[in-house]
C-alpha cells in the first residue's frame, strides 16, 4: 500500500540493478552505481551489504571489512553480513576468523546454506570432522524443507517480518495444513505485537496438538499481550505441570501475576526461577524491580558472586548488576548502588548499538516536513473518531500515573503501550516521514480507521460505556504529526518530568525491550534534549493543542491536576480519579506497584541521593535542566 511512492520505487529499482550488476560480475560498475545513490538509499542495508560484496570481489578486502563493520553498527543481527565477513577472511587465508564469522552467521540466520557449506569445508581443513558432519547435517535438513519455508525462515531471522509473513501466507494458501508454517506465522505475529491474530493462530495450532509446549507458550504470550492474564496464567500452569523445572516459565508466570496486582504470587514465581537457575539474572532483576521486595543477606551474596563469576553470561550479568543497584539503593548504600547501575549500563550499552544520530536525523526530517502549512493543507483529513487519548513523553516521566488516574474514570479504558503507531511507522520506513507528503486525504483516514480497528481488541469496556481509551506508548511523541493527521480529534497529553530525575530514573531501569537510548549518560541526555526540541515544534505547528502535564505538579496538587486533565479530555469530574491507587486493572509498565499506592514525594528528589556521581549527566543536559518548563 505504502511502497508506491516515487522515491521508493526509484531506490528499489536502483538496488535491483546493483544486485544484477553484482551477480553478473560487474563489480566496478556496481560500486559506481552504489556511490550514485541518494543519501537515504545509500544507507539502506542492502546497499551497504553489496558495497562490501563488490569490494571483496575486487580484492579490496580491508575496505570490505570496514564496510561490514559500518553495516554491523546499523544492522548487527543481519546474518548475511557475518557470512560475507567469513568470505573476506577466507579470501586472505584467515581460517579461524572465517570459521568464527560463519558460525556467527548461522547462529543469527540458520538458513544460510552457503555458511554451512563453508563451515563443513573449513572444519575438515582443521581436522574437526565432528563439527564438519554437524554442518553437513544442518545443510541436509535445510534441503529437506520446502524452499518457501526456508526463504520465510531466513527473512524472519534477518528481522524482515513483513516479507516473511507475505511468504508464509502465500505458501499456506497452497499448503494450508503445514503446521510449521502456521507456527512461524504465529511467532511473527507475536513479535509484531499483533496479539489478537497471534492468539487466533495459536488456537488453531492447539486444536491440532493440544499439549504442544511451543504452541502453549505462543498462546500464553499472546494472551498476556492482550491483557488476558487469567488465560495466560492458566496456560503457564499447564506448561509448568509438564516442565516444573523451567525457570523461564516461572518467570513468565510471575510477570502475569505482577501485571494484575498480585506481587506476592509474582515473588514466589521469581524466587522459584532463581532457585532452579541461581545465575538467572532476570529472576533477580524482576524481584528487585517489584520495589516491594528486599533481598536477604544470602541472596545479596549469591547475586554478587554470580555477577562476578567468569562463567556468567553477559545477559545475566547486566540483569544481576541492575538488581544489585536497586537493592543497594533500597538499603541507602548509594555508592554501591551507583557502581552496579553503572556497570549494568555499560554492559547493556555495548549490546544495543543505539545510534542517536539516526534518530536525530529522522526528527529533523519531521521538523522540516511538518510545518504549519502542511497541516492546514490537510485539515481534518483523518478519521473523525475522538476515542483515543494518547499519553506521550519519555519513559519514567509519570505517564503510568497519568494513565492510572484517567483509567479510573468510568468512561475511560486503560490499555497499555500499544504498538500500532510504531508498527505503521516501521512499514513506512525508510521513506518516513517524507512519504506522507504524497498521501491522498483518504489515505490518512484509512490509516486512522485501521488504527481504531486494530486497537479495538483492547477495549473490553466499550460496551459498558467506556467511550475513550488510552494509548500510553511514550515514544509516540516522535510521531504526533502522523497521529494528528490520522486522528485529528484524538487527545494528546505530554507528561514531562524534571530532567535530572527523569534521566536518572531511565539510567537505573533495565527495560524488557526497546528504549535503547537509556543505557548511557550521553544518549539519555541527548534524547531528552531532542524530545524538548520536537515537542516545542509540535506546540508551534499542530492544529490542535497538546496538554502538558508536569509530574511534579501532579504530586504537589493532585486534585487540580486531575480536574485539568479531565477538562481537557471533555470528561466530567469523578472522585474515583483521586483514588486511582484503588483501581484494579492490568499494568505492564515498571511503575505498576507505585501507581497502586497513594502518591509519594520520593520520585521528585530521589535522584539527589546520587547527585555526587551525576555531574556528567547535568553537564550533558545543559540548559534543559531549566528549560524543560518552557
Amino acid at each position: 500500500m505504502f511502497r508506491s511512492d516515487e522515491a521508493w520505487v526509484t531506490s528499489s529499482m536502483q538496488l535491483r540493478h546493483i544486485r544484477q550488476l553484482t551477480e553478473g560480475g560487474l563489480h566496478r560498475e556496481a560500486l559506481a552505481a552504489i556511490d550514485a545513490l541518494a543519501p537515504d538509499a545509500l544507507e539502506h542495508r542492502d546497499a551497504l551489504f553489496m558495497r562490501a560484496v563488490n569490494l571483496r570481489y575486487l580484492g579490496r578486502v580491508p575496505e570490505a571489512l570496514a564496510a561490514l563493520e559500518y553495516l554491523e553498527q546499523r544492522h548487527a543481527h543481519f546474518g548475511r553480513l557475518h557470512q560475507e565477513r567469513g568470505h573476506c577472511h577466507a579470501t586472505v587465508g584467515r581460517r579461524r576468523e572465517s570459521i568464527d564469522a560463519f558460525a556467527r552467521a548461522v547462529q543469527s540466520n540458520p538458513t544460510l546454506s552457503n555458511s554451512w557449506r563453508m563451515l563443513d569445508r573449513l572444519y575438515r581443513q582443521e581436522g574437526d570432522f565432528k563439527r564438519a558432519a554437524a554442518a553437513i547435517e544442518q545443510l541436509a535438513q535445510l534441503q529437506r524443507q520446502p524452499t518457501e519455508m526456508v526463504r520465510a525462515a531466513g527473512l524472519f531471522s534477518d528481522g524482515e517480518l513483513h516479507p516473511a509473513e507475505d511468504q508464509l501466507r502465500a505458501y499456506l494458501s497452497s499448503e494450508p495444513e503445514h503446521v510449521e508454517a502456521k507456527r512461524l506465522l504465529a511467532r511473527i505475529l507475536l513479535i509484531g505485537q499483533r496479539y489478537a491474530q497471534a492468539r487466533e493462530q495459536a488456537d488453531v495450532l492447539l486444536a491440532l496438538e493440544p499439549d504442544n509446549k511451543h504452541d502453549l507458550s505462543l498462546c500464553a504470550a499472546a494472551c498476556s499481550g492482550l491483557g488476558d492474564h487469567a488465560a495466560a496464567i492458566a496456560l503457564y500452569g499447564r506448561l509448568l505441570a509438564a516442565a516444573p523445572s523451567s525457570p523461564e516459565i516461572h518467570m513468565l508466570l510471575g510477570h502475569s501475576f505482577r501485571a494484575i496486582g498480585r506481587p506476592w504470587d509474582a515473588i514466589e514465581s521469581y524466587r522459584a526461577a532463581a532457585a532452579i537457575r541461581p545465575s538467572f539474572g532476570d529472576a533477580y532483576w524482576s524481584l528487585a524491580n517489584l520495589k516491594v521486595y528486599r533481598f536477604s543477606s544470602e541472596e545479596v551474596a549469591l547475586t554478587l558472586a554470580a555477577a562476578s563469576a567468569p562463567a556468567t553470561a553477559s545477559v545475566d550479568r547486566y540483569h544481576l548488576c541492575f538488581a544489585l543497584g536497586r537493592e543497594f539503593e533500597s538499603r541507602g548504600d548509594y555508592a554501591q548502588s551507583f557502581t552496579h547501575y553503572q556497570r549494568g549500563n555499560a554492559l547493556k550499552h555495548a549490546e544495543v548499538r543505539y545510534r542517536h544520530d539516526a534518530v536525530e536525523a529522522e526528527v529533523q526530517r519531521q521538523i522540516q516536513l511538518f510545518a504549519a502549512a502542511f497541516f492546514s493543507a490537510r485539515a481534518e483529513v483523518g478519521a473523525p473518531d475522538p476515542d483515543p487519548i494518547f499519553i506521550v513523553g519519555l519513559p519514567r516521566s509519570g505517564s503510568t500515573l497519568v494513565e492510572q488516574i484517567l483509567a479510573s474514570h468510568s468512561r475511560v479504558e486503560g490499555t497499555h503501550e500499544l504498538a500500532e503507531v510504531p508498527r505503521l511507522v516501521s512499514e513506512l520506513r525508510p521513506l518516513y516521514p517524507g512519504v506522507l507528503s504524497a498521501w491522498a486525504p483518504q489515505e490518512f483516514r484509512a490509516q486512522g480507521e485501521r488504527y481504531l480497528s486494530e486497537t479495538r481488541v483492547y477495549r473490553r469496556g466499550h460496551a459498558q460505556g467506556k467511550a475513550f481509551f488510552i494509548d500510553k506508548m511514550p515514544n509516540n511523541f516522535l510521531h504526533l504529526g502522523l497521529i494528528r493527521l490520522m486522528l485529528p480529534k484524538a487527545r494528546i497529553i505530554d507528561v514531562r518530568r524534571e530532567p535530572m530525575a527523569c534521566c536518572w530514573s531511565n539510567l537505573k531501569q533495565l527495560y524488557a525491550g526497546g528504549q535503547e537510548f537509556s543505557y548511557s549518560i550521553e544518549d539519555v541526555a541527548r534524547y531528552y534534549r531532542m524530545y524538548l526540541a520536537l515537542m516545542r515544534h509540535w506546540d508551534q505547528v499542530l492544529p490542535g493543542p497538546v496538554l502538558r502535564v508536569h509530574y511534579e505538579d501532579v504530586v504537589d496538587d493532585v486534585e487540580s491536576s486531575v480536574r485539568r486533565m479531565l477538562d481537557f479530555c471533555g470528561l466530567e469530574y469523578e472522585p474515583a480519579c483521586l483514588k486511582f491507587h484503588e483501581t484494579r486493572r492490568s499494568i505492564h509498565s515498571a511503575s505498576s506497584e507505585q501507581v497502586r499506592r497513594p502518591l509519594f514525594q520520593e520520585g521528585l528528589t530521589g535522584w539527589r541521593n546520587f547527585e555526587p556521581w551525576l555531574g556528567a549527566l547535568k553537564d550533558a543536559l545543559g540548559d534543559a535542566v531549566v528549560r524543560y518548563r518552557d
